[in-house]
């Protein structure tokens, strides 16, 4: 099984996240990353609309080649077991980040990026 599937395969049952409560979780995020209306790709692509967008597929970011071809779209599933463990659920791709293993915190941070 791909890397990606076996990793959607186990995604556990979703949490209620709190947007408040993942703006804070953010900030760690931001170091790398913006979100908003004028926000644009940096050392990490930028999140705004990332639920629901092609993975690879904003323009102002240079994508890692295993991310280009991952061929999924960043579904609060996906982008969970990414968060999870992002070498595991991509291999090869760029994000220098270990992952997250709380799950509210995931659920919090999904919450907070479908305002985003």
């Amino acid at each position: 099984m791909a890397p990606v599937a076996a990793a959607q395969a186990a995604a556990p049952a979703a949490l209620t996240g709190n947007a408040e409560a993942g703006k804070t979780a953010f900030r760690r995020c931001a170091s790398c990353h913006q979100v908003g209306p004028s926000a644009r790709g940096g050392f990490g692509p930028k999140l705004t609309g990332v639920i629901g967008r092609k993975a690879g597929a904003t323009t102002d970011y240079k994508y890692s080649a295993a991310m280009k071809n991952a061929n999924i779209v960043w579904t609060e599933q996906n982008l969970a077991g990414f968060l999870k463990a992002p070498s595991d659920f991509i291999p090869g791709n760029n994000m220098r980040f270990w992952g997250i293993g709380n799950a509210q915190q995931v659920a919090d941070l999904l919450a907070y990026l479908r305002t985003q």
